[in-house]
């Protein structure tokens, strides 16, 4: 499943759809998606329902929150899928290398497989007065998508319609083995017109390697 639901209300519009590297955003995630995956459903904003018909074996209108968007990508998925992966159209870069990892942690018996990579800022946690507490930086991680899961799991973990920033964490609450594989530094979510740039020198970057 691509989620490409949102607003893009910091970015000024849909950057799933913003050009880079000569196709738009969404479009690297889906040409990933399609060497690994056995079926693929596209999340979008009601306004590109119609442009995106074709795109995947599915093309779905996402909901308010990104759970909500996930929660309508899902019903679209087959009963029969043995792995269901999430990931962020906002995250172009990620590698066909970045999914197979996750699928295959979950293939593997974990109920869901989470890319991390360590954080190199120090982090603080603000108090309901106001002061600041550090936490233990060797301790964190960053969590990216994709995201693989047991699709058992993944159902059960958003049949309340609860909400979480990513589905990893509904399914924490619930006391599910989630795991962690190596994420990928340049995997990151563009969130401001200037990511594009960034994106598009990784993007050059790879392809001269």
């Amino acid at each position: 499943m691509v989620v490409a639901g949102g607003s893009g209300a910091r970015f000024g519009g849909h950057k799933q759809f913003a050009p880079l590297g000569g196709r738009e955003v969404v479009e690297w995630s889906l040409g990933v998606a399609r060497t690994v995956c056995a079926g693929i459903v596209l999340v979008v904003p009601d306004v590109w329902l119609s442009a995106c018909s074709g795109r995947a074996d599915a093309v779905v209108v996402g909901g308010g929150t990104r759970a909500a968007s996930v929660r309508a990508g899902l019903d679209r998925v087959p009963d029969g899928a043995d792995v269901v992966v999430v990931h962020d159209a906002a995250r172009p870069l990620a590698t066909a290398e970045l999914w197979r990892a996750v699928i295959e942690a979950v293939v593997a018996g974990a109920d869901a497989a989470v890319p991390c990579v360590p954080v190199t800022d120090t982090i603080k946690q603000r108090q309901a007065d106001g002061s600041l507490v550090t936490l233990e930086r060797s301790t964190l991680v960053a969590s990216q998508t994709p995201q693989a899961f047991c699709p058992e799991a993944l159902r059960r973990a958003h049949a309340g319609g609860r909400e979480a920033t990513d589905d990893a964490a509904l399914l924490e609450s619930l006391g599910c083995r989630v795991i962690e594989v190596p994420g990928e530094p340049a995997n990151f979510k563009l969130t401001s017109p200037s990511d594009i740039r960034v994106a598009e020198l990784l993007l050059e970057a790879q392809q001269c390697s």
